[in-house]
């Protein structure tokens, strides 16, 4: 009965919110080591040089 769906319904909310803050810590900490790694090792992660958009498109050429 309506007992039942309450049940459920409260079972069914604590393990997601469980979830949900299981899978943001996860996230989290790999973010973290990420940053870290990225830090700790600059000459891998080099900025790019701006370009601008001319120099990204290339020239058209009609088909006909």
């Amino acid at each position: 009965g309506v007992h039942r769906q309450v049940l459920f319904t409260t079972v069914g909310w604590f393990a997601g919110y469980y979830l949900t803050k299981r899978a943001e810590y996860i996230h989290a900490k790999l973010d973290r080591e990420l940053l870290e790694y990225v830090r700790h090792h600059p000459e891998d992660f080099k900025k790019a040089e701006r370009k601008r958009i001319g120099e990204l498109l290339e020239d058209f050429h009609p088909v006909r």
